[in-house]
């Protein structure tokens, strides 16, 4: 049960440091960040710490990788004074609640994760029998809980991590939610809904808790939400004490799925630095060009005069993303009826794609000239996040009674 829909908009999504960006990571993630942190108090991050967890052989590069994406979201629009962007190892917050998560996160759960075994086998050539690629699930639960987030932007192959965490945060709150102050702050926040409202939300979550009754928890659960002299925190108390556990010291975070445009490499496939298939978000525009040329079409159009299909051809899964209902008629007809050649398919695609990327180029390029920039926004940004971990481990330390002074 959350309550942040309406009180709290905090969003966290983070990315691993692999050097600069190539337009699969601008369409199927930077355009939803940039479109988010108009609505959402977002908080960015570079995990080079989750980055570690498989290239932990190579770390010479990491330092050049990391200013290089974060000028990448910067040229994509992601804008410092809406959003807070950080780095992950700069708040070493983040490992101490890792840790004490990690007292109570059961074996089975981090074994179970889908992308554990998936990634064994797809990156099979490294050694990844180590505790760190086994908790990097646990890892990313404590990225996201440390800022109490409300969302967590995902595509549906992510979902699982992010009822890891809940699963996390339901276990946590468990232990450890009903510490010393818990009956005097159940007290304080009942009292607050009034007399009168307090002895119907007690008789509903009998209901709820004795018989089950989904309509009583609906009715139980409006009271609280809708009652303004109660905090979010007091909301979550009473909304832990309804469901018959503790104080929600970590929320519970809720996915938000998130448009991710999937973007075909030159060669058809999905984009990737592994398949050797990128354009780069800020790529040379005579590359572009020669790339684009050089993508394979249809195999059934070996003369001028041969009809295509073009849906057998990698060249129209990036019109989808470029073109306009018209280019896109165009290459239809054109393409079926063998009116032009591949090449000239291939002209309206190219010149979308360097507009875009002098767009792209113009942004970047303040950043390029002086990279202070960058490392004045991302100090900025470190402090912003701080402050906030720096909330969250208070209650954590109070919580599993590690705070001595």
């Amino acid at each position: 049960m959350m309550f942040n829909a309406t009180e709290n908009t905090r969003t966290l999504s983070g990315m691993r440091p692999t050097g600069r960006l190539h337009l699969g990571h601008y369409h199927g993630v930077l355009k939803n960040w940039v479109r988010m942190q108009e609505d959402y108090d977002c908080f960015f991050f570079v995990a080079d710490w989750h980055a570690l967890t498989t290239t932990y052989e190579n770390p010479e590069s990491m330092s050049e990788h990391v200013w290089d994406m974060v000028v990448d979201w910067l040229a994509a629009g992601v804008d410092p004074e809406k959003a807070t962007l950080f780095i992950q190892s700069s708040l070493l917050q983040h490992a101490e609640l890792h840790l004490l998560l990690s007292m109570v996160t059961p074996l089975g759960w981090l074994e179970r994760v889908p992308s554990f075994k998936e990634q064994q086998q797809r990156l099979a050539d490294k050694d990844l029998s180590t505790y760190g690629f086994l908790g990097y699930p646990l890892l990313q639960s404590a990225d996201i809980l440390m800022y109490r987030a409300a969302y967590v932007p995902v595509g549906e192959d992510q979902v699982p991590h992010v009822e890891l965490t809940r699963e996390i945060a339901r276990r946590f709150n468990s232990f450890f939610g009903k510490g010393a102050d818990y009956d005097r702050e159940l007290e304080q926040a009942t009292f607050l809904i009034g007399k009168e409202d307090a002895s119907r939300f007690r008789r509903y979550r009998r209901k709820y808790t004795e018989q089950g009754d989904r309509n009583a928890h609906e009715h139980a659960e409006a009271m609280i939400r809708n009652h303004d002299q109660l905090d979010n925190d007091q909301k979550q108390l009473l909304a832990g004490y309804l469901e018959g556990r503790g104080k929600a010291l970590l929320p519970e975070p809720e996915a938000l799925l998130t448009e991710a445009a999937k973007t075909p490499g030159l060669d058809g496939q999905k984009m990737s630095k592994s398949y050797n298939n990128i354009i780069a978000m800020r790529d040379e525009p005579k590359r572009i060009e020669k790339s684009v040329r050089a993508m394979p079409t249809d195999p059934a159009r070996v003369r001028l005069t041969d009809p295509g299909d073009p849906e057998r051809c990698p060249v129209w899964s990036l019109h989808k993303i470029y073109s306009d209902s018209d280019t896109r008629e165009w290459v239809q007809s054109g393409c079926r009826a063998a009116s032009f050649g591949c090449v000239q398919c291939k002209q309206p695609l190219i010149d979308k794609i360097l507009e875009e990327q002098e767009v792209i180029g113009e942004r970047a390029k303040p950043y390029v000239q002086n990279p202070g920039l960058v490392k004045e926004i991302i100090v900025e940004g470190n402090r912003k996040a701080s402050r906030v971990a720096d909330q969250t481990m208070d209650i954590v330390r109070s919580a599993v009674g590690t705070k001595y002074l």
